[in-house]
C-alpha cells in the first residue's frame, strides 16, 4: 500500500489517499474515479510531498512541538464547521444520483471495477473485511462521511 498527497485543479485542495500501487493510482485517475473530497473536482494530481523516513529503532521519537500562536487561522472551529457542512452538502447532492446496493456493495464495486457493470455511483454496506479486500485490490471505495439511514430502514 502507498499513500499519496493529492490536490485538485479547481481549488488546489490537498488531501491524501491510499492506493495499492502507483499503477493503481494512474488507472483510477484515468478512469475518473478519484474526486476531491472538498469540491468534487475529478482533475486530481499528485501533490509534492516529503518522503517519510523512519527513525532508527534505537532512537526515541519526540513529537514535534506546536506553537499555538503559529496555527493558521484557517483551522478555526468556524472553518471546520463550514468544511463539515460542505462535506454533508456534497454527500446529500450525490446520494440521489447514487444507487443503493445494500449488502451487495463489495460485489457491485468489483463489477464496476472489472467493467462488468456500467454505473457511476453506488452506495451500500460492506464489512470491514470486505472494505479492506476492495482496498487491497485497488478498488476505489470509501465510507460515507455523514451517516445515512438505509432506504429499507426508513419507515
Amino acid at each position: 500500500m502507498i499513500v499519496f498527497d493529492l490536490c485538485c485543479a479547481a481549488g488546489d485542495h490537498r488531501f491524501e489517499a491510499w492506493f495499492a500501487s502507483s499503477e493503481s493510482f494512474a488507472d483510477q485517475r484515468a478512469r475518473g474515479l478519484i474526486d476531491c473530497p472538498i469540491c468534487g473536482d475529478s482533475d486530481v494530481k499528485k501533490a509534492v510531498m516529503a518522503p517519510r523516513v523512519g527513525a532508527k529503532s534505537n532512537q526515541l521519537q519526540v513529537a514535534p512541538r506546536v506553537d499555538i500562536a503559529s496555527v493558521p487561522e484557517e483551522l478555526s472551529p468556524e472553518l471546520m464547521r463550514k468544511v463539515i457542512a460542505g462535506i454533508a452538502a456534497k454527500q446529500a447532492e450525490m446520494l440521489p444520483r447514487s444507487r443503493w446496493v445494500g449488502r451487495d456493495f463489495a460485489d457491485a464495486a468489483r463489477a464496476m471495477h472489472d467493467g462488468r457493470a456500467v454505473e457511476d455511483l453506488i452506495h451500500g454496506e460492506a464489512s470491514p473485511e470486505e472494505a479492506q479486500a476492495l482496498h487491497d485490490d485497488g478498488i476505489a471505495a470509501m465510507p460515507l462521511l455523514v451517516p445515512i439511514v438505509p432506504p429499507d430502514a426508513v419507515n
